[in-house]
């Protein structure tokens, strides 16, 4: 039996070497699959929802005073260059 290969990929003979080998990669998929839900259900420590609430609290604070921080050098960047536009073009 002469084994004919496809110049395409993925595309593959009939013959049973070829199938085994599909076979063996979809066992590795589901295998590989199956492991990351039961790391996620029986490894992963979540945490409960008075640490999860207080943690978006912390978040929260801190995007709010990075966002301050940022329109303070926004603003003050913004008049220096008006006083430096006022000087060079006087209007």
């Amino acid at each position: 039996m002469v084994e004919h290969w496809s110049p395409k990929p993925r595309v593959v003979s009939s013959n049973l070497t070829a199938r085994a080998r599909d076979i063996e990669e979809m066992d590795g998929i589901k295998s590989y699959l199956l492991e990351s839900y039961d790391e996620m259900v029986h490894k992963v420590s979540w945490p409960n929802w008075s640490s999860l609430q207080n943690s978006a609290i912390v978040v929260l604070f801190t995007t709010f005073l990075f966002a301050m921080v940022v329109y303070a050098m926004d603003s003050v960047f913004g008049q220096m260059m008006k006083l430096y536009y006022i000087e060079i073009f006087g209007s």
